[in-house]
């Protein structure tokens, strides 16, 4: 792969200003030989890219040889189409299991401790205390983090630091530090029955998407919420209206949905004991940094005549 110049599109605006990378990358750009600079993804101003750093995918990119996505996630690319004519695809995993794994133990606590009730409560000036059986402690419940990747990972840490007893899902029973028990996808069922909280963490692909449905809903305990941090796809949302609605599970808290923005129809955003959080778990203000570092190893690999970090396509 050549690399002469390289693109932040102005879709990673979503996540930081695009400047902040162009900056961040200014060194390693500059010992690589490399130019860098802010683009709005039009073929033109791609004309004399090799390669982009985005947000979303963009035909032109198409006539790249190598892009990369800020998000763990692929989902949003056409992978086919890339691997037809030749470029590159790379991810950003491994970057957002602290920032998402604090999000998920901010969902745990405020359930257990109706926090999110107060901060309701607080817009209408109501001081109105929980039931004296309502507000329960964490430490000692059981969770199942349902993918043990980077994203996982940072959740198990969260959650076992907090004092739960953690469990996981994965595609092969390989132990994991941290989890009590590693259960294959095919005994996802059995491996949510008795968990207080069920975490999904994985990504959207042909086999994740549905994953959770009705049935596996149905078996979880009536006291267990879901928190989805993975993408919306992963679950069957009106099954979880459902399963909402009629008391089968507690609640959720919820970060990813099958249409985002979340429409302002949703019955989601009405219904007890749910959190609706907008698409923002693995936001902070240092995610510029970290996806610069990524890019940075990137770019000095590819000036060795290595592949780049996180091959994905």
């Amino acid at each position: 792969m050549r690399l002469d110049r390289i693109g932040v599109d102005e879709s990673v605006a979503a996540v930081f200003p695009p400047e902040r990378l162009v900056e961040r990358l200014a060194d390693a750009a500059d010992e690589a030989g490399v130019d860098v600079a802010a683009v709005d993804g039009s073929p033109a101003s791609l004309a004399d890219c090799d390669a982009v750093v985005t947000f979303e995918h963009r035909d032109a990119f198409l006539d790249l040889e190598w892009v990369h996505s800020v998000q763990a996630g692929v989902d949003r690319f056409p992978q086919d189409r890339l691997r037809e004519r030749g470029v590159v695809l790379t991810n950003s995993t491994g970057i957002h299991g602290d920032a998402v794994g604090e999000t998920v133990a901010g969902f745990v606590l405020a359930l257990a401790r109706r926090i999110h009730e107060y901060a309701a409560n607080q817009a209408d000036r109501e001081w109105d205390r929980p039931e004296w059986d309502e507000a329960w402690t964490v430490a000692g419940e059981r969770a199942c983090v349902v993918g043990l990747g980077g994203l996982g990972r940072g959740i198990v840490d969260r959650l076992t630091g907090l004092g739960l007893d953690v469990d996981g899902v994965r595609r092969t029973p390989v132990p994991e530090p941290g989890v009590g028990r590693v259960y294959t996808t095919d005994r996802l069922r059995e491996a949510v029955s008795d968990a207080r909280f069920v975490v999904l963490a994985v990504p959207l692909t042909d086999a994740t998407r549905g994953l959770v449905g009705a049935d596996e809903l149905a078996a979880m305990d009536e006291d267990a919420y879901l928190v989805n941090v993975a993408r919306g796809g992963v679950v069957d949302q009106p099954a979880l209206v459902a399963a909402l609605r009629d008391g089968e599970i507690a609640g959720a808290a919820l970060d990813v949905f099958e249409t985002e923005p979340l429409p302002a129809d949703s019955p989601l955003w009405g219904l007890d004991d749910v959190i609706v959080s907008p698409h923002c778990a693995a936001y902070t203000r240092d995610y510029y940094r970290r996806v610069g570092t990524i890019v940075a190893e990137s770019v000095r690999r590819v000036a060795d005549g290595d592949e780049p970090v996180n091959r994905v396509v």
